[in-house]
């Protein structure tokens, strides 16, 4: 699951040794924003310890990378690829980076003894890379697409809102490519880390327009999303009635059948399915219970 990805400054050692306490289902050390230019090379040294020392257990282990035109990218792959990186967010994506970064990903893999492809997390932050989202989320590698709406409203001349009414149309956007590829949509951090509950309202937000989870910029925003983009037990409930309750027209041999008064179809069926998929990894439910 990938509903909570938490940013580390990849220079900030007490951090980084400690990212396995924070609860998020991924972190991301970050190579790149949060990393001054004469602080780059010692932040790459330092990741690239943590994660040749790290002993692999269910957090997703994420870098940015440094964007694949700069002076930074070979060095930033040369440091970063072993078998513990389990995915690399790569900023200012565009389909033709993308392409280049998985051949140069291919040959370290096969001279390191990889097995496991390394996957791309693309950041849509772009105007021109919202236009190319599609082929974007068809790429090799790539995994899920994370929407960065600071450097998004920077580019269009915006502000950015907390009600984000100027980023509603790209996260559409973004939502549908991604369910279409069948890969994560995760939305932007919300960048006042102060503001609890203006924090669960764009959360829910998100949820409600397709994405599974949320970048995060502070660890205290990770519990709430951990919450907002898990199953409630409600949810669960209403999942396990529906699914008893085609069953039992499967057995009656009834094509449609209805539930509290509503038509119930094999859509609606398949999605009570998944939710209780998602339930069981997030801890939830269990099928005993």
């Amino acid at each position: 699951m990938r509903r909570s990805l938490l940013f580390i400054p990849g220079n900030n050692p007490a951090v980084l040794n400690n990212s396995d306490v924070f609860l998020a289902d991924g972190v991301i050390f970050d190579l790149e924003d949060a990393v001054s230019v004469d602080e780059k090379d010692a932040a790459r040294l330092l990741v690239a310890k943590y994660l040749a020392g790290i002993k692999k257990g269910k957090t997703e282990l994420l870098v940015r990378i440094n964007a694949c035109d700069s002076t930074y990218l070979e060095s930033d792959l040369a440091a970063i690829v072993m078998p513990s990186l389990d995915t690399i967010v790569v900023p200012k994506a565009s389909v033709k980076e993308l392409k280049k970064l998985d051949k140069l990903l291919q040959v370290l893999e096969t001279i390191r003894g990889i097995k496991k492809p390394i996957g791309l997390l693309p950041i849509i932050e772009s105007p021109q890379a919202l236009l190319e989202v599609v082929p974007i989320s068809k790429q090799n590698r790539v995994v899920g697409l994370l929407f960065g709406a600071e450097d998004y409203t920077a580019s269009m001349e915006i502000n950015r809102t907390k009600n984000g009414f100027e980023i509603l149309y790209p996260r559409n956007v973004i939502a549908v490519a991604c369910k279409a590829a069948f890969i994560d949509a995760i939305d932007t951090p919300f960048t006042d880390t102060l503001d609890v509950d203006a924090l669960k309202v764009d959360a829910q937000l998100a949820k409600s327009l397709g994405f599974v989870g949320k970048a995060c910029i502070h660890p205290s925003q990770v519990e709430v999303m951990n919450e907002v983009f898990s199953p409630t037990l409600q949810e669960v409930f209403q999942a396990r009635r529906i699914i008893q309750a085609f069953e039992e027209a499967k057995t009656a041999k009834l094509g449609v059948f209805s539930l509290d008064g509503k038509m119930i179809d094999e859509p609606v069926v398949k999605r009570a399915r998944t939710l209780l998929s998602k339930a069981k990894q997030a801890g939830v439910w269990r099928e005993e219970s």
